[in-house]
């Protein structure tokens, strides 16, 4: 082989050598792609989540449900990358954790059910008992998953077959429960429509 053709082809061979290494995108990490294209992309950076929290988070972005009317019920999870997610329920809050499962949260709040006042305060679900309740009906739920600030005021909650339990195993709960309530919530809104186009 002359000297000229071997340059040329190692030329060549390292131009399409570079060029095929430079053509291949660089793969993404699952939580880059959903943080660009997943369903909860929508999430805004907030610092102060609790100042203005009617006006800014006036829905639940799963359920459409005002948060303010569900005040005793109503969840806020501020992300540890500063984004922030309110629902109106645990029953939303673990869809939620769910779609967000790589974002972690650096505080959840719930509404304290056991506080006075017709629009109840948020606060650290780290320190709150919530009552399971069979008996009572709950936001998004059949069976009741409230929670309160004050353990005394749960246990005068809890009524015959309820149980105490904290965070986990109140989403545990939620999570138990989910193919059943949203079956029930699917059928129930299917109804509202039917009526509501007659």
């Amino acid at each position: 082989m002359k000297r000229r053709d071997f340059i040329r082809t190692t030329s060549a061979g390292a131009l399409l050598a570079a060029g095929s290494a430079t053509a291949q995108p660089k793969m993404k990490t699952p939580w880059d792609w959903t943080d660009e294209n997943g369903l909860a992309r929508f999430l805004k950076e907030d610092p102060t989540p609790l100042e203005n929290e009617f006006e800014k988070y006036p829905r639940c972005p799963y359920c459409g449900m005002m948060r303010k009317q569900w005040s005793h019920t109503r969840h806020l999870i501020h992300f540890e990358d500063e984004t922030v997610d309110a629902t109106c329920s645990i029953h939303c809050a673990a869809i939620s954790l769910s779609l967000n499962m790589d974002r972690g949260p650096r505080v959840i709040y719930a509404g304290d059910a056991g506080a006075e006042g017709e629009v109840k305060p948020l606060v650290d679900t780290a320190g709150m008992s919530y009552v399971i309740d069979p008996a009572k009906m709950g936001t998004m739920t059949k069976v009741s998953k409230w929670a309160y600030a004050e353990t005394a005021a749960a246990e005068a909650a809890a009524g015959e077959g309820a149980t105490l339990v904290g965070f986990d195993d109140a989403l545990r709960a939620a999570f138990a429960s989910m193919a059943e309530d949203t079956i029930a919530i699917r059928k129930r809104r299917a109804e509202r429509r039917a009526r509501a186009a007659n």
